[in-house]
């Protein structure tokens, strides 16, 4: 029984380390050529086709798209203006297992690039 125990541990540990990585660092950084406007124009809709339900909100300088997650913080993808277009930073917090690959929310900033 002391063995399962430790290993349920163990396991719920890892799988815990990605939701208690640090908040406010983003989990991915992109460059673009569009403004945050633009920017916003084309991933809302790839959100809204992948069964996402984004919330957006804007500033003079800024786009903040907001996606809720069912398991763990909301998703949140935020466009700047910088020079010649903008600066995208990705803040995605996700499961250990389904890191592997991009998920809906990453294929849909990085395809709008």
């Amino acid at each position: 029984m002391r063995p399962l125990f430790v290993s349920a541990t163990a396991i719920a540990s890892v799988l815990l380390a990605g939701c208690a990585s640090a908040p406010n660092n983003p989990t991915l950084t992109l460059q673009t050529r569009k403004t945050p406007a633009q920017y916003a124009d084309c991933v809302v809709p790839k959100l809204q086709g992948s069964a996402l339900n984004p919330t957006v909100s804007q500033t003079s300088r800024s786009y903040r798209i907001v996606v809720p997650s069912k398991v763990s913080t909301d998703n949140v993808l935020e466009a700047y203006k910088a020079g010649s277009g903008g600066k995208v930073f990705i803040y995605e917090r996700h499961l250990l297992a389904s890191s592997l690959l991009p998920s809906n929310f990453q294929r849909a900033a990085q395809d709008c690039i």
